[in-house]
């Protein structure tokens, strides 16, 4: 089930699940890979950045992907390799590769800074992996300080055939999502799976502009699910009225340094993590945040029933 430029829907970022003492929850796990399947994901990607991969040894890394891809046995799973040499890159990504993953996703180092340097990365990252494996491309220059314009997509899109989709969470980003459509409007780029992060922020209008779906791990995936069927479906004003009472919630969630809190607090109050704690370097919410999170979770449960949580 590699995973192709056709891919579309909801990728749900798939947090990974601690107890308090740093152990992996393998109990979570599994009710995570139920509840996606449940509530109508198309996939999910691990070991992302929300996943606290970099805290994670390589034996864990592959633990966790083999139990995600037995749970999802009729999705593809998409796996985070990045990493600051190829060597451990290559490693990683070729044995969830022959585990059963259906692609892997490469953000790039902050220190490129040229569009020749971003370009020549890349190229030298699909070769080192190996040419065969289907590649994610991380567009979130919020969080990597490296710029990737339209026309540089293009160009790496044309000429790494392994590139079979974008995770785009470039801010502001619409417009960017206009002109890779257009190019490939008039023929100057194949096409390219458009999947979206920035924990679905821009959702409602990114569909619009032209994205295949979600690729982002707000603590509601379910809506972020149902969102992106309405827009399919033609249900706009539905989608956006959806979409807007989860707003509040969602840019809470949202704030640099807490996101990571705010997701596993939620996700625990739901009953798919047996706690809410994340491995050191790391913390929970403090009672303020927790009240606040509550009182949001509170006011959404009027419109979204599914916010009613103990």
């Amino acid at each position: 089930m590699k995973l192709n430029s056709s891919a579309n829907g909801v990728f749900p970022i798939a947090p990974t699940p601690f107890f308090d003492d740093g152990r992996i929850d393998t109990a979570s796990i599994d009710r995570l890979g139920d509840f996606y399947v449940s509530c109508g994901a198309t996939g999910l990607t691990v070991l992302g950045q929300m996943g606290e991969a970099p805290k994670l040894t390589h034996a864990e890394s592959v633990s966790i992907t083999t139990q995600f891809i037995k749970r999802t046995p009729n999705r593809p799973v998409i796996v985070g390799v990045t990493s600051p040499g190829f060597a451990s890159m290559k490693a990683l990504a070729q044995e969830v590769m022959s585990l059963g993953a259906a692609g892997v996703m490469i953000a790039p180092p902050n220190t490129l800074r040229t569009d020749e340097q971003i370009i020549t990365y890349y190229h030298q990252a699909s070769k080192a992996i190996g040419e065969d494996i289907p590649i994610v491309l991380q567009d979130y220059p919020l969080s990597f300080s490296v710029q990737i314009a339209p026309k540089v997509i293009r160009t790496m899109v044309q000429d790494i055939p392994s590139i079979q989709m974008v995770k785009h969470e470039d801010w502001p980003g619409l417009e960017k999502i206009s002109a890779l459509r257009s190019f490939e409007a008039d023929g100057s780029m194949r096409h390219l799976a458009i999947l979206c992060g920035n924990g679905g922020l821009f959702l409602d209008f990114e569909m619009s502009r032209g994205a295949d779906g979600s690729n982002t791990g707000y603590c509601f995936p379910d809506m972020l699910c149902d969102v992106v069927r309405m827009k399919k479906e033609g249900q706009h004003d539905q989608a956006h009225d959806l979409f807007d009472a989860h707003l509040p919630l969602l840019r809470y969630e949202q704030q640099p340094g807490t996101g990571m809190s705010v997701r596993k607090y939620v996700m625990f109050k739901r009953g798919l993590l047996s706690s809410d704690a994340q491995r050191t370097p790391g913390g929970k919410l403090n009672s303020i945040a927790q009240k606040e999170v509550n009182y949001l979770l509170s006011r959404l449960a009027k419109k979204d029933s599914r916010a009613k949580v103990d």
